[in-house]
């Protein structure tokens, strides 16, 4: 199950956000939120809402410090205002003047009991007798606008029947531009199909998206023409050998099989025979093939013919442009979404390379070679006692919003926030021969920085604040980490606990790093040594250097 918002802001402007199946969404007035509203009645940081196996939960306000911080204008959902809600399919969330539809959306799976259309079988046997081709080449050519050489009486023709049908054309393609509910495109698409043609059970099957190697199809849309052929149309199987050929060769086909109408005086004695007609056309762009749509005619009394085939192959590719474009609006979507989240804790370079090939990262629990920097304001509990607290959350904001671009800019990973202090880690998820080297530039970037902020704080009336750093190189286990329903990218191990004990010893404005980190490093820097210091479960002390950085 997957949620979808479906977002009119005041101006009228609509958007759509795919939501993550486990995760925060922040929504909000300012630019680091995941949907960005731009209205003055919304807060910075309006809401929030959660993703889980559960299912999804809006909630009013944001966390600081662990304090949830309630909006201003509150959070309205079907009109009443709540202060957190389990989302309905349905759901209509306004926020300010924003309108915001929650939907869900049901995953297309080939297993049936996932699915909420009926399940299609699929059987091998002979295509019909009579059989007509359009070719993949000739289909997009039609769609744009290729002139067909005809004689003038097949010109008016073609002609009368393109005028029967323009106006439903048009009505498709007004639904088409405006919706991205799959759902929705086939049945207005089924519905022409029926309005221009015999058929009796048209039958839409999508190609599960990065598999159409392997021909897996399953229906997003089943239509019967009318409850009386509703009987027949149920036991009709679709045909695997017409399926296959129109999506491996890239063709749309009619098969009719009309080898004895006149013998047979019911359409049950015709099924019964195998007498029937089908049309099968690719749900095809220049791309790739995104599926089928799939015609059956079941009476004798009418047979499709190959103007037939051309209005159901032109449906089919005008559908094929609609679900190419709603396929890669959620896959740009998500990548957003994923963006947004990577972003926030690793540096531009490794969130590119992530997205580009997710396969290339091993994330979830390897252990690996890394320097973890520990860095926390020296004496902020009495700073903090003296300010009110949304000055130390501005003062707290910052200072972590110029020290995460540090570093960010030194490829290092932002691990956590914790209280006033801050983790990075160096070597994770891309592991180089210059992460020491890295993490002790950074280290000194951070201490230069803060001389710079505080010239800025202190003229915005802030005390000044100085912080100690501590590093340490070895082997941790790094990937998410966690439980079902909540797990973080970090790291876990002996080697942060060491670095975490020498951001501790550091005092103000000092960096202490260990021998191991010294060791690691590509690049020489004034280092001083310090007093080794002795570790529980540790039977040698760890040899310690200041650096000198000022």
């Amino acid at each position: 199950m997957k949620g979808v918002l479906r977002i009119t802001d005041a101006s009228g402007t609509r958007s759509e956000v795919t939501l993550p199946e486990t995760g925060v969404l922040r929504i909000g007035r300012a630019e680091d939120n995941d949907i960005i509203i731009k209205d003055r009645r919304v807060s910075r940081h309006h809401a929030h809402i959660t993703a889980s196996k559960d299912g999804y939960k809006i909630i009013d306000g944001y966390f600081v410090n662990g304090e949830l911080i309630r909006s201003a204008n509150h959070v309205f959902v079907n009109g009443i205002q709540v202060y957190e809600k389990d989302l309905q399919d349905g759901d209509i969330i306004t926020i300010g003047s924003c309108r915001i539809e929650f939907s869900v959306e049901k995953s297309i799976s080939l297993k049936s009991e996932e699915r909420d259309i009926s399940p299609i079988d699929f059987e091998e046997q002979p295509m019909g007798e009579t059989q007509f081709f359009i070719s993949a080449k000739e289909i997009i050519e039609r769609q744009s606008g290729a002139p067909e050489e005809l004689s003038k009486s097949e010109e008016i023709k073609s002609l009368r029947r393109k005028a029967e049908i323009l106006s439903m054309f048009y009505e498709m393609s007004k639904l088409l531009s405006a919706s991205f509910d799959l759902r929705e495109i086939f049945a207005k698409a089924t519905e022409l199909i029926f309005k221009a043609t015999p058929a009796e059970r048209v039958v839409a099957l999508l190609v599960e998206e990065d598999k159409a190697e392997e021909i897996n199809l399953s229906p997003i849309a089943i239509k019967l023409r009318n409850e009386q052929t509703s009987n027949l149309a149920e036991k009709l199987k679709v045909s695997k050998t017409i399926t296959r050929k129109v999506l491996q060769e890239k063709v749309a086909i009619l098969s009719q099989d009309i080898r004895s109408d006149a013998q047979f005086s019911t359409a049950e004695s015709i099924y019964l025979q195998g007498v029937r007609s089908t049309i099968c056309a690719p749900l095809i762009t220049e791309k790739s093939v995104h599926g089928v749509i799939y015609a059956d005619r079941m009476t004798p009394y009418e047979v499709f013919t190959k103007d037939d085939l051309e209005l159901v192959t032109t449906v089919a590719v005008q559908t094929a442009i609609v679900v190419e474009t709603v396929r890669a609006h959620k896959r740009l979507a998500q990548e957003e979404i994923a963006r947004s989240n990577y972003s926030r804790f690793m540096p531009e370079y490794v969130v590119n390379q992530i997205l580009s090939n997710p396969d290339s990262f091993r994330l979830g629990g390897v252990n690996q070679k890394i320097t973890v920097l520990f860095a926390d304001i020296r004496g902020f509990t009495s700073i903090s006692e003296n300010e009110n607290p949304e000055r130390i959350v501005e003062l707290l904001n910052r200072y972590f919003s110029v020290m995460s671009e540090i570093i960010f800019s030194h490829g290092g990973t932002l691990d956590k926030y914790i209280g006033d202090g801050l983790m990075a880690i160096f070597g994770a998820p891309n592991v180089s021969l210059e992460d020491a080297t890295n993490a002790v530039k950074c280290a000194i970037a951070m201490q230069k920085r803060l001389t710079e902020l505080n010239e800025e704080l202190k003229k915005d009336g802030f005390q000044q604040i100085g912080i100690g750093i501590g590093l340490h190189t070895g082997v941790a286990t790094v990937g998410y980490i966690g439980s079902e329903r909540r797990s973080e990218y970090t790291a876990i191990g002996d080697t942060v606990n060491l670095a975490s004990r020498l951001e501790e010893l550091a005092q103000i404005n000092e960096i202490l790093i260990s021998e191991a980190t010294a060791k690691d490093c590509l690049e020489s820097f004034r280092l001083v040594k310090r007093h080794p210091l002795k570790v529980k479960n540790r039977l040698q002390p760890v040899n310690l250097f200041e650096v000198k950085w000022n």
